[in-house]
């Protein structure tokens, strides 16, 4: 069984935290995602930094130039997590954008992620239809689940239709807007979750974007499986270094 599916079974909220891989400096990706383990987090997203990254607010992409100019490419990344397993057993997942991956070539991609220890893929730029046409077949060769984002403007039709494709979780997003551009949830975000919630879909939720501390991630649990945290663990990297990372995650899972 995937390790995303077995997290998923557990009786417990999930913490997923996003980073860019090779930043701050372009050597640190290992470093960040043994400590976040040693944290008590439950699953990563490694980001492949991108020079367009549409969904990503500020501080996400502000990293993710950084990486670029200290040389991060998807073979060094490839190269860095070559051993991962051997430290690492939660989730890991890569999240990027779809050229990266069609440059490389998406079997080829796929395949280094099955030999590494990747448990799943996140492209917020690849079609759910184009997805289910013409590669969800490789993703299934390679054992990866590919993890679909829905808004609060995805139609129903859409959402059963990406519930009726996924085998892992859905990634909800909690606004329309980019990550790291809100800070805790209104009425309109609580009845969104609210109303996910009550479509019993076969997949679990987890909500990305807006959620920074023990409140937000406690408020988005509410209505779902787990929550992810990207631009405040990226803030906090920047400000207090990797030294930080354990202080980090307690004060969210308080």
């Amino acid at each position: 069984m995937n390790r995303i599916n077995k997290k998923l079974q557990e009786d417990k909220k999930l913490l997923s935290i996003y980073f860019s891989a090779g930043y701050p400096s372009l050597n640190d990706t290992v470093s960040i995602i043994q400590n976040l383990e040693k944290s008590g987090v439950d699953m990563i997203e490694i980001g492949l930094p991108f020079s367009d990254p549409l969904a990503d607010g500020p501080t996400i992409q502000a990293s993710s130039t950084q990486a670029l100019k200290n040389g991060m490419t998807t073979e060094i990344l490839f190269n860095q997590l070559k051993d991962i397993r051997k430290t690492v057993s939660i989730p890991l997942i890569i999240m990027g954008y779809f050229n990266p991956i069609l440059q490389y070539g998406v079997e080829a991609f796929c395949k280094t992620c099955q030999e590494i220890g990747i448990d799943g893929l996140i492209i917020p730029d690849l079609p759910v239809d184009v997805y289910n046409e013409h590669y969800k077949a490789i993703f299934e060769t390679y054992g990866l689940i590919n993890v679909f984002l829905i808004t609060p403007q995805t139609s129903v039709e859409r959402i059963n239709f990406i519930d009726s494709i996924s085998n892992g979780f859905i990634y909800m997003v909690s606004s329309a807007s980019v990550t790291g551009s809100s800070s805790g949830f209104g009425e309109i975000q609580t009845s969104y979750f609210k109303r996910i919630a009550n479509m019993n879909l076969k997949n679990p939720q987890i909500i990305g974007f807006g959620i920074s501390n023990h409140d937000t991630f406690s408020q988005a649990t509410q209505y779902a499986k787990g929550a992810i945290i990207g631009s405040a663990f990226i803030k906090n990297l920047t400000q207090n270094g990797l030294a930080s990372i354990s202080k980090f995650v307690s004060q969210i899972l308080r």
